[in-house]
Protein backbone atom coordinates (compact mmCIF):
# COMPACT_ATOMS: atom_id res chain seq x y z
CA UNK A 1 0.00 0.00 0.00
CA UNK A 2 1.23 3.19 -0.82
CA UNK A 3 1.39 6.31 1.00
CA UNK A 4 -1.01 8.15 -0.62
CA UNK A 5 -3.50 5.69 -0.28
CA UNK A 6 -2.40 4.84 3.38
CA UNK A 7 -3.00 8.68 4.12
CA UNK A 8 -5.90 8.80 2.58
CA UNK A 9 -7.78 5.86 4.24
CA UNK A 10 -6.86 7.42 7.61
CA UNK A 11 -8.25 10.75 7.16
CA UNK A 12 -11.37 9.58 6.01
CA UNK A 13 -11.54 6.86 9.07
CA UNK A 14 -10.63 9.72 11.71
CA UNK A 15 -12.61 12.46 9.86
CA UNK A 16 -15.46 9.73 10.34
CA UNK A 17 -14.33 9.12 14.50
CA UNK A 18 -14.08 13.05 14.79
CA UNK A 19 -17.75 14.36 13.57
CA UNK A 20 -19.57 14.49 16.77
CA UNK A 21 -20.53 11.28 17.63
CA UNK A 22 -19.46 10.93 21.05
CA UNK A 23 -23.31 11.71 22.58
CA UNK A 24 -24.50 9.00 19.80
CA UNK A 25 -22.23 6.11 21.07
CA UNK A 26 -23.12 6.96 24.35
CA UNK A 27 -26.55 6.73 23.79
CA UNK A 28 -26.03 3.38 22.21
CA UNK A 29 -24.17 2.50 25.83
CA UNK A 30 -26.91 3.67 27.52
CA UNK A 31 -29.52 1.55 25.79
CA UNK A 32 -27.55 -1.66 25.93
CA UNK A 33 -27.01 -1.43 29.32
CA UNK A 34 -30.47 -1.00 30.07
CA UNK A 35 -31.01 -4.13 28.16
CA UNK A 36 -28.67 -5.64 30.32
CA UNK A 37 -30.34 -4.44 33.28
CA UNK A 38 -33.51 -5.26 32.72
CA UNK A 39 -32.67 -8.60 31.44
CA UNK A 40 -33.41 -8.64 27.63
CA UNK A 41 -32.02 -9.59 24.33
CA UNK A 42 -29.58 -8.30 21.90
CA UNK A 43 -29.84 -9.13 18.73
CA UNK A 44 -27.00 -8.11 15.79
CA UNK A 45 -27.11 -8.30 12.42
CA UNK A 46 -25.57 -7.38 8.97
CA UNK A 47 -24.58 -8.59 5.30
CA UNK A 48 -21.49 -9.12 3.97
CA UNK A 49 -18.67 -7.79 6.11
CA UNK A 50 -21.07 -6.06 8.43
CA UNK A 51 -22.39 -9.78 9.10
CA UNK A 52 -18.40 -10.74 9.97
CA UNK A 53 -18.47 -7.65 12.38
CA UNK A 54 -22.11 -8.94 13.59
CA UNK A 55 -20.56 -12.26 14.92
CA UNK A 56 -17.26 -10.72 16.22
CA UNK A 57 -19.49 -8.24 18.52
CA UNK A 58 -21.48 -10.49 19.57
CA UNK A 59 -18.27 -12.75 20.68
CA UNK A 60 -17.09 -10.01 22.15
CA UNK A 61 -19.72 -9.16 24.40
CA UNK A 62 -20.14 -12.98 25.00
CA UNK A 63 -16.53 -13.76 25.95
CA UNK A 64 -14.94 -10.95 27.04
CA UNK A 65 -17.87 -8.83 29.10
CA UNK A 66 -19.12 -12.25 30.23
CA UNK A 67 -16.08 -13.90 31.33
CA UNK A 68 -14.55 -10.55 33.41
CA UNK A 69 -18.03 -9.53 34.42
CA UNK A 70 -19.85 -12.54 35.03
CA UNK A 71 -22.54 -10.84 37.33
CA UNK A 72 -23.62 -8.08 34.95
CA UNK A 73 -24.12 -11.06 31.98
CA UNK A 74 -24.77 -9.61 28.37
CA UNK A 75 -26.72 -11.86 26.56
CA UNK A 76 -26.59 -11.17 22.86
CA UNK A 77 -26.74 -13.27 19.75
CA UNK A 78 -25.59 -12.42 15.72
CA UNK A 79 -28.46 -13.51 13.64
CA UNK A 80 -25.65 -14.14 10.80
CA UNK A 81 -23.57 -16.74 13.15
CA UNK A 82 -25.67 -19.81 12.10
CA UNK A 83 -25.60 -20.75 8.65
CA UNK A 84 -27.75 -23.72 8.50
CA UNK A 85 -30.62 -21.48 9.97
CA UNK A 86 -29.63 -18.26 7.02
CA UNK A 87 -29.45 -21.20 4.35
CA UNK A 88 -32.50 -23.10 5.44
CA UNK A 89 -35.25 -19.35 5.61
CA UNK A 90 -33.04 -18.49 2.58
CA UNK A 91 -34.10 -21.05 0.31
CA UNK A 92 -37.33 -21.97 1.98
CA UNK A 93 -39.22 -18.68 2.94
CA UNK A 94 -36.87 -15.61 1.07
CA UNK A 95 -33.51 -14.36 1.57
CA UNK A 96 -35.28 -11.12 2.83
CA UNK A 97 -36.53 -12.61 5.87
CA UNK A 98 -32.94 -14.38 7.22
CA UNK A 99 -33.27 -11.62 10.20
CA UNK A 100 -37.14 -11.18 10.51
CA UNK A 101 -37.87 -14.74 10.86
CA UNK A 102 -35.63 -15.48 12.95
CA UNK A 103 -36.49 -12.38 15.29
CA UNK A 104 -40.57 -13.62 15.28
CA UNK A 105 -38.93 -16.69 16.66
CA UNK A 106 -36.13 -15.53 18.70
CA UNK A 107 -37.14 -12.00 20.07
CA UNK A 108 -39.61 -10.61 22.63
CA UNK A 109 -41.10 -7.44 23.58
CA UNK A 110 -38.38 -4.75 24.74
CA UNK A 111 -35.80 -6.84 23.51
CA UNK A 112 -33.27 -5.01 21.23
CA UNK A 113 -32.01 -5.36 17.13
CA UNK A 114 -28.75 -3.52 16.29
CA UNK A 115 -28.05 -3.50 12.46
CA UNK A 116 -24.99 -2.99 11.06
CA UNK A 117 -25.48 -1.59 6.85
CA UNK A 118 -23.81 0.40 4.48
CA UNK A 119 -26.32 1.69 2.70
CA UNK A 120 -29.47 1.36 4.97
CA UNK A 121 -30.92 -0.34 1.97
CA UNK A 122 -30.93 -3.96 2.13
CA UNK A 123 -34.28 -5.90 2.39
CA UNK A 124 -33.47 -8.18 4.98
CA UNK A 125 -32.38 -5.23 6.80
CA UNK A 126 -35.42 -3.11 6.58
CA UNK A 127 -37.50 -6.40 7.16
CA UNK A 128 -35.60 -7.21 9.90
CA UNK A 129 -36.26 -3.28 11.47
CA UNK A 130 -40.18 -3.70 10.37
CA UNK A 131 -40.58 -7.05 12.48
CA UNK A 132 -38.66 -5.51 15.45
CA UNK A 133 -41.16 -2.59 15.53
CA UNK A 134 -44.19 -4.71 15.52
CA UNK A 135 -42.90 -7.52 18.03
CA UNK A 136 -41.80 -4.39 20.30
CA UNK A 137 -38.13 -4.42 20.03
CA UNK A 138 -36.11 -1.03 20.30
CA UNK A 139 -34.04 -0.78 17.27
CA UNK A 140 -30.44 0.73 16.85
CA UNK A 141 -28.50 0.90 13.45
CA UNK A 142 -24.67 1.96 12.20
CA UNK A 143 -25.01 3.02 9.01
CA UNK A 144 -22.63 4.51 6.27
CA UNK A 145 -23.66 6.37 2.96
CA UNK A 146 -26.75 8.65 3.11
CA UNK A 147 -28.30 5.99 5.80
CA UNK A 148 -30.76 4.91 3.04
CA UNK A 149 -34.10 3.83 4.13
CA UNK A 150 -33.05 1.94 7.77
CA UNK A 151 -32.21 5.52 9.13
CA UNK A 152 -36.29 6.90 8.41
CA UNK A 153 -37.29 3.50 10.23
CA UNK A 154 -34.85 2.80 12.84
CA UNK A 155 -35.68 4.08 16.56
CA UNK A 156 -32.03 5.74 16.92
CA UNK A 157 -28.90 5.44 15.10
CA UNK A 158 -25.38 6.46 14.68
CA UNK A 159 -24.99 7.78 10.52
CA UNK A 160 -21.48 7.67 9.56
CA UNK A 161 -21.32 9.91 6.20
CA UNK A 162 -19.19 7.84 4.84
CA UNK A 163 -19.56 6.34 1.25
CA UNK A 164 -16.86 3.39 1.67
CA UNK A 165 -17.62 0.63 2.92
CA UNK A 166 -14.63 -0.45 4.58
CA UNK A 167 -14.18 2.78 6.14
CA UNK A 168 -18.17 2.07 7.36
CA UNK A 169 -16.92 -2.11 8.56
CA UNK A 170 -14.21 -0.23 10.55
CA UNK A 171 -16.24 2.09 12.33
CA UNK A 172 -18.62 -0.51 13.27
CA UNK A 173 -16.05 -2.08 15.56
CA UNK A 174 -14.59 0.51 16.51
CA UNK A 175 -18.09 1.98 18.00
CA UNK A 176 -18.50 -1.24 19.69
CA UNK A 177 -15.28 -1.94 21.08
CA UNK A 178 -15.49 1.49 22.73
CA UNK A 179 -18.55 0.70 24.16
CA UNK A 180 -17.21 -2.60 25.17
CA UNK A 181 -14.29 -0.84 26.80
CA UNK A 182 -17.32 0.97 28.62
CA UNK A 183 -18.81 -2.37 30.19
CA UNK A 184 -14.98 -3.52 31.03
CA UNK A 185 -14.48 -0.40 32.96
CA UNK A 186 -17.57 -0.60 35.27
Amino acid sequence: MNNITLKNYLEKLSFALNNKIDENIENLYSLINKKVNNKNNIFICGNGGSAANSIHIANDFIYLNNHNNPKKKINVESLCANTAVITCIANDIDYKDIFSFQLLTKAKKDDLLIVLSGSGNSNNILNAIKVAKKIGLSSFGILGYNGGKAKKNLDNFIHFKINDMQIVEDLQTIVFHLILKKFLDR
